[in-house]
This record gives structure tokens, sequence and C-alpha cells, in this order.
């Protein structure tokens, strides 16, 4: 059930009257009150915070109390495997129906945090969080008081089936500016100041203001050894406004990453130093590089979407654009599927119940899927896919993490916040068949305020 339908089922019962608000309970029309203060019962703000918290806390009692309904009638384990043996159900629709019965199963539990720094462990609210390609290692990006950032590696590798324990190792390296997108990234090739020639890394990006900042940090920096031996930042610029960042993987465009900033793309070769820039005609908020071909894949404010190939040279008077999709409001999130014949991409819209999840055929140029219920009218909120389970994920900025099935886009599950819903208090998520590496157990991570959470997905 959709957090928002309480005030649609309002409207559909009583008619809205300007400066007034109608409450069911009482029957009755009540005159709202001037202003947006915390402290006035009347007002349109705290009406709706009070609805959302009361919805959230009936469905986090529905969780404690394992009363998960699934949202197919008569879907459980036992029909799934009779109808399977019969031959009624094939193999695919069998494991994409097992899957669906996993997610609304998922029980949550909370992560204990060890950090070697006892005095600053759980002291800063987390903002986001990456995982690494193996899920081994989780970047975390926390806000701290004065309204900057810092940065940490939380090692998953003690993440077990008995005990939810996890190492995180901080670094006092941090900036007063906020953190708008981070990737990981892996370069290779002889370096003179290391004993390895292979580092996992991670591409940093400064905030939405200029002068904005674009660093790359080696992930040895996080680590409970000698800090001595730990390298410094291989690469940190000034840009100007910064929204995005993205790392190429393939070998025609290596070692080059991308930063998505005002009205123009910026793709630097970290080890040459070379730069490229493109303009564009509006703000790049979401990028992705393909792993396949040399190409870059951009989401902009004004809704487009378009490809760049980086082999080519941004030259006056030639279209540098490949493919062009749009959408109706700004871009925030794009992802490339793995077959690189689909991109899905999300948009943000002043009304939330006009803000949709798509999938596009690049092939066609057109939408095959929309993927209904995601709330964002502000925020850039990163899209979750995991091809394998058949799953799409995303957290809106109503705090409710949601999670679709890739073949028919149907809403699975809605997850409430554990913390009530504030615009500093939207969790961050990870999901993975294997949290902690190829051994490693199954589940979503959920990172919100100081706290993480496990939900185990088996």
């Amino acid at each position: 059930e959709d957090p928002s339908s309480s005030s649609s089922v309002q409207n559909s019962v009583a008619p809205e009257l300007p400066g007034f608000y109608y409450d069911p309970e009482k029957n009755r029309y009540f005159r709202l009150l001037p202003g947006h203060n915390n402290h006035n019962p009347l007002t349109k703000d705290s009406i709706q915070h009070k609805a959302m918290e009361c919805k959230r806390l009936r469905l986090l009692e529905e969780e404690e109390r394992q009363n998960q309904i699934t949202t197919r009638t008569g879907l459980n384990s036992s029909v799934l495997l009779q109808k399977r043996q019969l031959g009624l159900l094939s193999s695919t629709s069998y494991c994409r129906l097992v899957h669906e019965l996993k997610v609304n199963c998922m029980q949550r539990r909370k992560i204990e945090i060890h950090s070697p720094d006892s005095s600053v462990a759980g002291t800063n609210n987390f903002k986001i969080i990456v995982a690494d390609v193996a899920c081994e290692r989780i970047f975390a990006v926390n806000d701290v008081e004065h309204g900057g950032c810092k940065y940490g590696i939380i090692n998953l590798s003690g993440l077990g089936k008995e005990s939810l324990t996890v190492e995180m190792y901080d670094n006092l390296y941090f900036t007063n500016r906020k953190v708008n997108s981070v990737c990981w990234a892996s370069l290779t090739h002889p370096d003179s100041h290391f004993s390895l020639t292979h580092f996992s890394k991670l591409c940093l990006m400064g905030i939405a203001e200029t002068p904005g900042c674009a660093s790359l940090l080696p992930a040895s920096l996080f680590s409970s050894t000698n800090p001595g031996d730990r390298p410094g930042m291989l690469c940190s610029f000034k840009i100007s406004t910064a929204w995005s960042c993205a790392w190429c993987l393939n070998p025609q465009a290596d070692n080059c990453f991308s930063t998505g900033l005002t009205r123009r793309v910026l793709v630097t070769n970290v080890v040459t130093g070379h730069r490229q820039t493109f303009g564009t005609s509006s703000d790049v908020l979401a990028q992705q590089f393909a792993t396949q071909t040399p190409v870059l894949y951009n989401g902009c404010r004004s809704g487009e979407i378009f490809s760049i190939d980086v082999r080519q040279r941004n030259r006056k008077g030639q279209s540098w654009k490949a493919i062009r999709l749009f959408h109706g409001s700004a871009v925030t999130s794009i992802h490339l599927m793995e077959a690189e014949h689909y991109l899905m991409a999300a948009d943000m819209a002043e009304k939330s119940w006009f803000c949709c999840i798509k999938l596009w055929d690049l092939r066609t140029a057109k939408c095959v899927k929309q993927y209904k219920g995601h709330h964002n009218e502000y925020a850039l909120l990163p899209l979750h896919v995991n091809e394998e389970e058949g799953l799409l994920i995303a957290v809106g900025q109503d705090c409710y993490t949601r999670i679709w099935s890739l073949q028919d886009a149907h809403l699975l599950r809605t997850i409430p916040s554990p913390h009530p819903s504030s615009k500093d208090a939207i969790p961050s998520v990870v999901f993975s068949s294997r949290l902690g590496g190829s051994r490693g157990v199954p589940g979503l991570l959920m990172a919100v305020k100081q706290d993480l959470y496990h939900f185990s997905y088996n």
C-alpha cells in the first residue's frame, strides 16, 4: 500500500476546500493556520507529517509481527513447488515468484558497527553507502556537525549468518563540502609510490557549489595498517558546480572518469591529465559508462538522456550526441543493464504521483516499462538493479524503500524507515546476494541516521 494513499482516500470522501482540511475521524473540516511552524498542529505540513508517521508506525508494527502479506493472492512456497512439479510453471516464472516470496519475508536486524576509533563510532549520520563490485566493502559518506562530510570504509567480511557485525575504518580526511556522488574505480599502472600495481580507488564528488571538487582517493587510506605506509590522495582538482561522477572500465578509454557539471561534461584521464569537455544545455545529474564500448550515458535536469562516444573529439558545429531519450522532468539516476541494450532511469517531479522509473530500449529509443510508486520531488536518489534476482530497488524522499519486479514492474514491497521521515534521514541502501564476498550472506543493507540494518534475503 502506498503511504500517500491516505490523502487520495481523504479527497474521495470529502472535497478539498481551500484553507481547510478534512478530519475523517471527526468527520468535519478544520481551518488551516498560515505558516510552517512545527509546533502548529493545524498547518498542511504538520498534518501530512502526522499522517505519514502514523502510517510508518503501523507498517513497522506489522513487520514486527511478521504479518507480511504477499502482493499476489495465493502465493506461497508449497503451492509454487507443487505447480513447478506439475509443469504448470516454467523455470523462469518459478524463480521470479520465489524471489518475490523472499522479498516479502525479509526481516530487519540491526548491525553492530565496530571502529578502531570508538570515540567517533556511531556519532555521524550516514548519507551515502556504495558497495564495490564484489560487495566485500562499502564506502560510506557521513555528515558531520559543522556541515562537512566524513569518509569511511565498512568491511563486510564479519557479516555472518549468526553474528551481524562489521568493521568501519574512518579517515581523518574530510572537507567542508557535501558529497553529491560517489563511485568505485580501479586503476592499473606502474606507480613508484606503491608496492603493488593494482589498487581499488574511489572517485568522489564535491558539493553543488562553486568551486566544486573532484577527488580520487586510494582505498588503502582507510585501513588499520601503519598510517605511515598509506598513500596520499591520487587526484584532486577544483571544478565548477559538480553533480555526478562515473568511472570507465572499458579498455578503449582506460583510466578515465567523468564528472557531470553545470551545462557540461568533463572527461579526465587520471594518468595523463588530459581533459575533454562536452557542452550541454542543462546540468548533468547522473552518469554511467558502458563496459562493452567507451560510451558515456548522461541524465540531465532538463529530462534529456544522451550518450557520448568518448573516443571522438568535441568540435564546434558537429553533433556528438548519439542516443537521445527524454523524460518529462529532471533525471536523477540512470542504470545501464548488463546486456547494455536497456537503460533504467528515474526522474523527479513537483508532484510525487508524476514521478516514475522507466526502462528504455536503447535500440529503438522507446520506453518499454514503467515502475510506478517512486517518490522524489527534489533529491538525487540512486537506483539499485539486481538482474540476477530480478529486482529493482529505490528509496524515495518519503524515506520508504520500494522493491519492484524487473519483469512485470509489479511493486513487491514497501519498507518503512526505522526512523521518522525527514530530509536528513533518507535511507541509503545496498542489495546483493553475496554481502561480504563470494561466501557472504544475501540481503539488503540499509543505512539511516547513525544505524546500519540488515534485511535477510534467504
